[in-house]
């Protein structure tokens, strides 16, 4: 299992919705392509601080897609409302 599959847990889909499944799939190939950008070697006070800069970025970029990805899925199953 890849980290995006993981993060967005792509095997959870109780009612088999194609629509759920399509948005988990796409958001775990993001989370999976976002996690191959290399992190910067550090030899440095400077490059540590901008290694550490990239790594930060890329965990928030993945942490915005898994929960882009639950609010997505919440819209494609959100019932009728009973009012």
């Amino acid at each position: 299992m890849t980290k995006g599959e993981y993060r967005v847990g792509i095997n959870f889909n109780p009612s088999a919705d194609d629509t759920v499944g399509r948005i988990k799939s796409m958001a775990s190939a993001l989370i999976d392509f976002i996690d191959g950008i290399p992190v910067p070697a550090v030899d440095s006070p400077e490059s540590a601080m901008h290694s550490n800069e990239v790594a930060r970025l890329k965990a928030l970029a993945q942490t915005e897609i898994e929960s882009a990805a639950m609010w997505a899925v919440k819209a494609a199953t959100k019932p009728p409302s009973q009012n």
